[in-house]
């Protein structure tokens, strides 16, 4: 089920907290391995993801936590995760 608040992770803001929704090397350029490369990392749905830091000019790559492990994951891998951006947290 499509959410209009789903995004691709490429363009969640740095540090913000998102879960993922789905990972699908279908809609771009990705060759179709890299989903399952992805999932073996953990991208897997209902996981919590943040982006954590970005290449020089907002480009390749970007160091993306999930779980206890941060991996550096290039634009187009990143663009195959799609996520749901969490509520923060009232103060």
């Amino acid at each position: 089920m499509v959410n209009s608040s789903d995004m691709q992770l490429t363009e969640l803001a740095s540090g913000r907290m998102a879960r993922v929704v789905s990972v699908s090397a279908e809609h771009g350029a990705a060759p179709p391995e890299i989903g399952r490369r992805l999932a073996e990392l953990g991208f897997l749905p209902g996981e919590t993801v943040r982006i954590v830091a970005r290449g020089l000019m907002a480009r390749d790559p970007i160091a993306v936590r999930i779980g206890t492990g941060t991996f550096a994951l290039r634009l187009f891998e990143a663009a195959c995760v799609r996520v749901r951006p969490e509520q923060p947290q009232p103060a």
